[in-house]
């Protein structure tokens, strides 16, 4: 019998704001900036979409081209997705 593997699909685990905190947490300090769009697109999957197009004003297809690896968002769109996901960024000194 042959087994199927399935794709891994970060979103099904970023199930608490603490999950999601310590995701995003370590994307932002990989120096790569398309780790950062691809942990934000999996925690906008998480909550969802649709609710989250609503929420920022923005299209369900324009926040899936945002948040895709290469994409050159406009920091009001970053901001836009990241009030709307509930989420604060802080700085601190290293």
């Amino acid at each position: 019998m042959k087994e199927t593997l399935r794709e891994f699909d970060a979103a099904l685990y970023l199930d608490n704001e603490e999950v999601i905190a310590e995701y995003l947490t370590a994307a932002l300090e990989d120096p790569n900036p398309d780790l950062l769009l691809v942990a934000l697109a999996d925690v906008a999957k998480a909550h969802g979409m649709t609710q989250l197009a609503k929420d920022t004003g923005l299209g369900r297809e324009s926040l899936y081209k945002a948040l895709a690896p290469g994409a050159k968002p406009r920091f009001e769109t970053v901001m836009k997705v990241i009030h709307a996901l509930g989420i604060k960024l802080s700085v601190d000194t290293v």
